[in-house]
């Protein structure tokens, strides 16, 4: 999660019940905590790094803004056969992908065994037959997986931020080489200052072209979409009335990320690599 989203829900806290301690632990990657305030549940990696936060009477809600701008995906990638995330936390974007988006099958990589312990404790993760989880590193898993899953998600973040590999050309290459024709990309990218750039976004051109989607969303974060080969079409009059049709079930509506969509090539380079 990005830092203006740290400080949001840090504001946001002051003033309302006071947090407490659900959960402490270690793994080989460090501590692990799972908190409590009021309504609204959250995994941290280390002392303040807050990774996941999760509505405890609805596990599939969507609290922060930047997975609910990923649900876009469904546009274009709705009932995917497979799908694949990369990053569990929680599971509260897995649980949602499930409910709403309605893949027959999907697969959640984790590399901390831990975290899937404590998103099934605390989290309320899936138990979807659908559902299967493995504990393995993102990079060993996806390169076994060529042309296997129709959705891809990229979570990939650990206490000092964003994973090494969602900057890394080879691992991108790995990922794209991973879809089936007709497939799709979601990543959560940070951003570059506010520039409008995800970080590494000269790489992503590189490889992907300019023309792949992009929405910046309020915790400083970017959400990519890139598709396995061609352009997404940007029908955002259609859009609306795929998110209008699906606001119900989810309680909170898509709009404001579908009119924040972007091409890449759109937002002016920074010279970051």
């Amino acid at each position: 999660m990005g830092w203006i989203s740290q400080l949001y829900h840090y504001l946001l806290r002051q003033g309302s019940a006071a947090e407490q301690e659900l959960e402490r632990c270690e793994d080989d990657f460090g501590s692990l905590r799972v908190t409590q305030q009021g309504e609204l549940r959250y995994l941290y990696f280390g002392a303040e790094t807050e990774q996941s936060c999760a509505l405890v009477s609805d596990p599939a809600w969507l609290e922060y803004d930047y997975t609910r701008a990923m649900l876009l995906a469904g546009y274009w990638q709705g009932r995917a056969p497979r799908a694949l995330a990369m990053g569990l936390g929680g599971g509260t974007l897995v649980n949602a992908v499930l409910q709403h988006l309605q893949p027959q099958h999907m697969t959640a990589v984790e590399l901390r065994a831990r975290v899937v312990e404590l998103s099934r404790r605390w989290f309320g993760l899936s138990e979807d037959v659908r559902l299967e989880v493995v504990v393995d590193s993102a990079e060993s898993y996806i390169a076994t997986q060529p042309n296997s899953c129709d959705l891809l998600f990229l979570d990939l973040y650990m206490e000092g931020g964003i994973a090494r590999l969602q900057l890394q050309a080879d691992f991108f290459v790995a990922c794209q080489a991973a879809l089936r024709p007709g497939g799709l990309l979601v990543v959560n990218q940070w951003q570059l200052g506010q520039s409008g750039q995800p970080y590494a976004a000269s790489r992503l051109r590189r490889l992907f072209g300019s023309n792949y989607l992009q929405v910046e969303v309020e915790e400083g974060n970017i959400i990519l979409f890139i598709p396995q080969s061609g352009e997404l079409p940007l029908d955002r009059e259609g859009m609306r009335q795929w998110a209008d049709q699906l606001e119900p079930q989810l309680g909170y509506s898509l709009r404001p990320y579908i009119e924040m969509l972007r091409r890449a090539g759109e937002v002016p380079e920074t010279g970051g690599s």
